[in-house]
C-alpha cells in the first residue's frame, strides 16, 4: 500500500491538493504520507496545513519540517522567512512583477540564500500563485493563514512547526538587500545568548528623509539598542536643518532576527497599541518589555513600495548586470 501511495504522490504536480474532513480515506491518507516523509526520500516536500473543514497539502521542492520530528532530528542553527503578500495597497502583485527576468521574489531569495550565516531559506505566503512561482524557480514555500496583519505572525506561524534556534525576516519587497547585511544582524543572536532580537539602521543626513513618514525612524541607547521607532521626524531638532553630512537620525531597515521562542511569544501577544498606532510592528516588543538590539551600517537596501521604485530597481539591477 505505501509503495502505491508514494507511486501516486509523486505523479503529482506542485500543486494543492484539498482532503474534506467528510472524505473517510482523508485520516488515512494523511497518516500515510506523513509517515512516509520519514521512509521515502522521493517526497521532496509536505507540509500538512489545517483548516477548519479543510486540509491541504502542499507539495513542493525541498522537505518542510512537519509539526513533530523524530527526537535524533538536530536543530536548524538559523532559518530565512521571506514574508511575501500578493494583496499590495499601492502595488498588486508585487512579489510576482518581474525584474530583469526574474520576480522580485526570486531576485530576494537567491540573494538570501548568500548569506553565509543562513542555513535555510523558505517564503511564507497567504497566497497560491506566490508558493507556484517559488517552487517553479527551484524554491522553498510554505502556504500560510491570509488573516496575519504583519510579516512577523506570519513567520511565527511557520517557525511553530520548525526546530530552528534564529529565524531572520527578509523583507520580500528588498530585491536587492546585501547578504552581508543578514550576517550582520545574525551575529547579535549568534555572539550573545542573552540578546533575543536584533536588527538594522543606517544613518540619514537627508532632511527630507527624516521628515518622511515613509522612512521609519529608529532611536538607539548607548549600548545600540532601540529606546523608539517612528515615522514622525525623530529625533525632533530645535535648530533649522541644512545639507550636511552630519548625522540627522537613523533610519530603520525592516531586518529583523529572532530567537524562534521570542518570535512564538510575541505572536501570542496579539497587536499592541502603539504598534498600531504607528503601523509599526517591533513596537510590539518594545512595548512588551524585549530589548532590542541594533547594529549600523552604510547599506540602504532599496525598497519597492511603489511603481516609481520598481523602475529605479530596475534601473539599478541592469546597472549591475552591466557591470
Amino acid at each position: 500500500v505505501a509503495a502505491v501511495i508514494h507511486a501516486a504522490i509523486n505523479a503529482l504536480p506542485p500543486a494543492i491538493r484539498a482532503i474534506r474532513n467528510e472524505d473517510i480515506f482523508g485520516p488515512v491518507l494523511r497518516h500515510i504520507v506523513l509517515r512516509l516523509y520519514y521512509v521515502a526520500p522521493a517526497i521532496t516536500r509536505c507540509t500538512l496545513m489545517h483548516e477548519t473543514t479543510t486540509h491541504m497539502l502542499v507539495f513542493a521542492v525541498h522537505p518542510v519540517a512537519p509539526v513533530a520530528q523524530p527526537a535524533s532530528s538536530q536543530a536548524t542553527t538559523c532559518v530565512a522567512i521571506i514574508p511575501a503578500r500578493y494583496n499590495s495597497t499601492r502595488l498588486p502583485g508585487k512579489p510576482l512583477l518581474n525584474i530583469n527576468g526574474l520576480t522580485m521574489i526570486e531576485h530576494v531569495y537567491r540573494r538570501t540564500q548568500q548569506a553565509e550565516s543562513v542555513s535555510r531559506v523558505l517564503v511564507a505566503t497567504d497566497d497560491e500563485r506566490i508558493v507556484d512561482t517559488v517552487i517553479r524557480f527551484g524554491g522553498d514555500a510554505c502556504l500560510t493563514r491570509p488573516e496575519h496583519t504583519c510579516g512577523s505572525d506570519r513567520l511565527a506561524e511557520v517557525a511553530a512547526t520548525m526546530t530552528c534556534e534564529i529565524v531572520v525576516n527578509v523583507q520580500g519587497d528588498e530585491p536587492l538587500i546585501e547578504p552581508s547585511l543578514i550576517d550582520a544582524v545574525l551575529a547579535p543572536l549568534v555572539d550573545e545568548p542573552t540578546i533575543t532580537i536584533a536588527t538594522a539602521r543606517c544613518p540619514i543626513t537627508d532632511p527630507a528623509e527624516l521628515a518622511s513618514p515613509h522612512v521609519v525612524k529608529v532611536v538607539v541607547d548607548r549600548r545600540g539598542e532601540a529606546l523608539y521607532f517612528s515615522r514622525a521626524p525623530l529625533p525632533t531638532h530645535q535648530l533649522p536643518l541644512a545639507h550636511t553630512d552630519a548625522v540627522l537620525g537613523y533610519k530603520h531597515i525592516g531586518l529583523y532576527a529572532y530567537r524562534r521562542k521570542t518570535l512564538l511569544e510575541l505572536a501570542r501577544l496579539g497587536p499592541t497599541p502603539l504598534e498600531q498606532c504607528e503601523q509599526l510592528e517591533q513596537l510590539r516588543a518594545l512595548e512588551s518589555g524585549y530589548r532590542i538590539a541594533t547594529i549600523e551600517t552604510d547599506a540602504d537596501p532599496v525598497g519597492v513600495d511603489t511603481a516609481q521604485d520598481l523602475e529605479r530597481v530596475r534601473r539599478l539591477v541592469s546597472n549591475r548586470t552591466v557591470e
